[in-house]
């Protein structure tokens, strides 16, 4: 909800409604409850099923900034499709001509530490990680990357950018 400020005018009459919009408003809105979100999850060659897996996601958004959790658990009846993963995004980022750069966490027996990579102008972002358990060079998150995908895994995405509006 979060706004440009209003301009006053000199010798304007300030009335309560101004100033619960003007005010009271912009900073419920800043420290509301996150507002939930479904992530579309997809891949490059084929896109996984979650089954009986679960996806969420939640945002907080503050003037053009924006706080976002995916988390996935895998279920029994997931199917995994191909390829390089991504998840949509609440709002499209900036093209600000910067990348932005989450964090994500893989839990599949061993914790994988990654990024979450947002390119400029865009409503989708993917995970990257070490591609095996011996380098330090990251790639896309796919079934097989970095381990097999199996019922019960997580992941778990915290980003912060700006959005494009």
């Amino acid at each position: 909800m979060t706004s440009t400020p209003r301009t006053w005018v000199v010798g304007e009459t300030v009335t309560a409604a101004l100033m619960n919009t003007e005010i009271r408003d912009q900073f419920n809105s800043i420290f509301g409850a996150w507002t939930s979100y479904t992530p579309t999850w997809t891949a490059s060659t084929t896109n996984p099923v979650l089954g009986n897996g679960t996806l969420i996601g939640r945002y907080l958004k503050v003037g053009m900034t924006c706080t976002t959790q995916i988390n996935l658990v895998t279920g029994s009846t997931t199917t995994y499709g191909a390829g390089n993963y991504s998840w949509a995004l609440p709002f499209t980022s900036a093209n600000a001509g910067c990348t932005y750069i989450g964090h994500a966490h893989l839990l599949a027996g061993p914790r994988w530490i990654g990024q979450f990579v947002i390119s400029p102008a865009s409503s989708t972002a993917s995970p990257f990680f070490p591609s095996n358990s011996t380098t330090t060079t990251t790639v896309f998150m796919q079934p097989t990357v970095p381990v097999t995908l199996a019922a019960g895994h997580q992941l778990r995405i915290t980003i912060q950018y700006e959005t494009a509006s």
